[in-house]
């Protein structure tokens, strides 16, 4: 008889915007007269960028005519694609990073759950806590993080770093040894980052310890500050210790149109067994390209009139992040992020649990937030806040908060 992956079993409840998904649900039905504001999940609300919208029309066009059409897209992503992302993204930084180490794909998170498939089941994580809650689920469901105890709810063979008000929100080195380590900057949740100095640091710390960063840069777009890194490529030495992994969800509006890049450097090996050769194998064998007709969508993020457009809906998500904060700090909560990123991290009020404060939010603002306990541990007696909506919902939600 077949057997089942019992490491499904492992993981607690279902996922954390699921158990939201359910609550809100439950809440509109039994209260149809609520206008309810979601500022919990990170989806993007502006529309495509009028560049992207015409090389769209005009590869669809392309599809419809025999000379022109496209079938199996390259698996690695076409070349057009890759050559504009080396150019733009690194290229202009003096990264090194080369065409062949670029792997488009379908989204980040997509890449955040596979990557882990290339390293043996023996490999132990650490992963920033609070944290994204992929990193640790995809290793849940390869069997890699032991035991879970819904007391502290930590995994027994995970090494937690906590990023907490004591610390600046930045991770310290871990006291025990990992082989791979989770990072992400601009970070999700917490919408704090570290210096490109203090990046450095992990870089050199992975390189010493033979381990290598799986780096998330899904929120680069939105930095804003000089001394933060775009790429972990800009630190000396990143090539042979990280992976970096990056999306057009955030900073181009593709949450709903699907595109993303890894990066994997040839200088990454381990024992002279090339990642990037083995990253290719897997991409190779699992996935069949990326679209074509998003593929160019992509490429026209990179354009000139892309790169002003997007822009200006960076700059409208930010804004919706500095009415947020100043208006929270204002009403005399403790605020964190919203700077570099667009996400708002806020301490709940008089010592309320993050569900509790859910729960608060909810019923008496009608305003949906995300608890930062489902990220970790260390996100307990946290929110978090997306300034991914409209700018009218994002004042509105902010004005019923203040009333409370």
């Amino acid at each position: 008889m077949y057997q089942i992956n019992a490491n499904y079993q492992k993981l607690p409840g279902s996922y954390l915007f699921s158990t939201i998904a359910k609550k809100v649900a439950a809440f509109t039905k039994a209260n149809p007269d609520k206008k309810i504001i979601r500022l919990g999940i990170g989806d993007v609300t502006q529309p495509i960028a009028p560049a992207v919208i015409k090389a769209l029309h005009q590869a669809v066009d392309e599809m419809a005519d025999a000379a022109t059409f496209r079938g199996y897209a390259p698996d690695l992503g076409y070349d057009f694609l890759r050559s504009a992302i080396v150019e733009n993204d690194y290229a202009s930084k003096g990264c090194g990073i080369s065409a062949d180490e670029i792997f488009v794909s379908d989204g980040a998170k997509s890449d955040s759950g596979n990557i882990q498939e290339i390293f043996s089941q023996e490999c132990r994580i650490a992963v920033t806590d609070p944290v994204y809650p992929v990193y640790v689920d995809s290793n849940v469901m390869a069997g890699r993080c032991g035991e879970y105890d819904s007391a502290s709810g930590m995994w027994s063979n995970v090494i937690y770093m906590p990023c907490v008000r004591e610390n600046g929100f930045v991770p310290e080195f871990p006291k025990e040894t990992p082989d791979l380590i989770y990072l992400c900057f601009p970070n999700n949740p917490t919408g704090t980052t570290i210096t490109k100095e203090k990046l450095q640091e992990w870089v050199d710390y992975a390189n010493k310890q033979g381990a290598v960063i799986i780096y998330d840069a899904a929120y680069e777009a939105y930095i804003s500050e000089d001394h933060v890194a775009h790429s972990i490529y800009e630190c000396e030495g990143a090539k042979t210790c990280a992976i970096e992994i990056r999306s057009f969800s955030k900073n181009a509006g593709f949450t709903g149109v699907r595109l993303g890049f890894t990066v994997v450097p040839k200088e990454l090996k381990c024992g002279g067994i090339s990642l990037n050769a083995m990253w290719a194998r897997r991409h190779g064998t699992k996935y069949n390209g990326a679209p074509y007709i998003i593929q160019r969508a992509g490429e026209a993020v990179y354009s000139k009139e892309g790169k002003t457009q997007l822009k200006e809906q960076v700059d409208y998500y930010m804004k919706n992040a500095d009415t947020i904060k100043t208006g929270l700090k204002d009403a005399g909560y403790e605020v964190y992020g919203g700077v570099n990123a667009p996400y708002i991290w806020l301490k709940t009020p008089e010592g309320m649990t993050s569900w509790e404060f859910f729960d608060y939010l909810l019923e008496n603002a009608n305003v949906v937030g995300t608890p930062g306990s489902g990220f970790g541990p260390s996100g307990e007696g946290y929110f978090r806040l997306t300034a991914f909506g409209s700018y009218e919902n994002t004042a509105a939600a902010l004005e019923r908060i203040r009333k409370l």
